[in-house]
């Protein structure tokens, strides 16, 4: 393997990263609610692969998983801000056969929030010899980039929205130089960009995890808005449009499957970004967020015909997206070969 390649999600994964939540963070008016949450997909996740946990010091996790579960649990000490692993985490990638870590910088989706603990956590890791010794570590942090904000078909196609162009990140940089800037990074040979498509109460400035996912090289499901009268309809239609306009890395059209415009969620007035593109790919399964609706089914019918070979798998995420996140955003997975 020569190069630099960017795993898909859905390749053979050695775990997954969950940055537990605490009552230092947001969570502390809801803790016992989401911790439930966490302690479910968790469990999904360590009957199929490792599970890196990292948790503030003197808190025990392990309590919530039985003597199985927990050979392979891993938890780490390590302060937080909070618990979007997603953005804060490590984006592997496999340079000249080595597994690698890049550790870019998180600066809270471009000041918005406290990140500075969040930040140190994967320096912190890879020094505390978490990983396996062949993986080596790149430090990015000079470069502002949010796990959430790209997807991998894993044949050098990197699929990401206008967040990457969103004031704080990395201005003033344009799309051209950070086009070029993630070709040369990711050993990527072409970066498709979309420019519509939103989420209310989305504090990422639109990551693409919330409203368009690769599912494998030549398919790509994203949110639909059918309702003419919702404040999505025209901006979801012009997303769908510019997918429609893509080609695979083969020179073919996507295939686009649709998902269901998740029902309206509201938090003290506020619309809340519920998707059900924000699942996570592990091994043999996908893990599909559930927000207590009939969707919920048709959005597991039609993931399932675009995953025959993996199970899917409802969570109920109700109480993260009332911290504005989903599943995937909590998550962030590790290639075989890392842990």
């Amino acid at each position: 393997m020569c190069g630099i390649v960017f795993p898909a999600e859905w390749y053979p994964q050695s775990g997954v990263l969950v940055t537990w939540p605490h009552a230092g963070t947001d969570w502390c008016n809801m803790l016992e609610e989401v911790i439930t949450c966490y302690v479910a997909f968790s469990k999904e996740i360590l009957k199929r692969e490792k599970l890196l946990v990292i948790v503030p010091p003197s808190l025990n996790v392990r309590q919530y998983f039985c003597d199985e579960e927990q050979k392979n649990l891993i938890c780490v000490e390590a302060e937080s801000n909070d618990s979007w692993s997603r953005d804060h985490g490590a984006i592997s990638v496999f340079i000249d056969g080595r597994p690698t870590l890049i550790d870019f910088g998180f600066n809270g989706w471009g000041l918005k929030f406290a990140a500075n603990l969040d930040n140190l956590i994967t320096g912190k890791l890879f020094d505390k010899g978490t990983f396996k010794p062949e993986t080596d570590y790149q430090n990015r942090l000079d470069f502002i980039l949010e796990g959430g904000s790209i997807e991998s078909d894993g044949k050098g196609t990197i699929l990401t929205t206008a967040c990457l162009l969103a004031p704080n990140r990395n201005q003033p940089l344009t799309q051209e130089q950070i086009d070029d800037y993630l070709k040369k990074t990711f050993g990527a040979e072409r970066i498709l960009w979309l420019h519509h498509g939103y989420l209310a109460g989305d504090d990422t400035d639109s990551h693409v995890d919330t409203l368009a996912r690769f599912c494998d090289e030549e398919t790509i499901v994203y949110v639909k808005c059918d309702d003419e009268n919702d404040e999505h309809f025209g901006e979801l239609k012009a997303m769908e449009a510019e997918l429609k306009s893509f080609v695979a890395y083969n020179g073919k059209p996507y295939k686009l499957v649709p998902l269901p415009m998740a029902d309206a969620v509201f938090e003290e007035g506020q619309r809340l970004p519920a998707t059900y593109a924000n699942f996570l790919i592990i091994n043999k399964a996908v893990l599909l967020p559930y927000y207590g609706t009939p969707k919920d089914e048709i959005a597991t019918k039609q993931l399932q015909e675009v995953f025959p070979d993996r199970e899917i798998v409802g969570v109920d995420c109700r109480v993260l997206v009332r911290q504005h996140g989903s599943l995937h955003c909590v998550t962030m997975q590790f290639p075989d070969g890392i842990i």
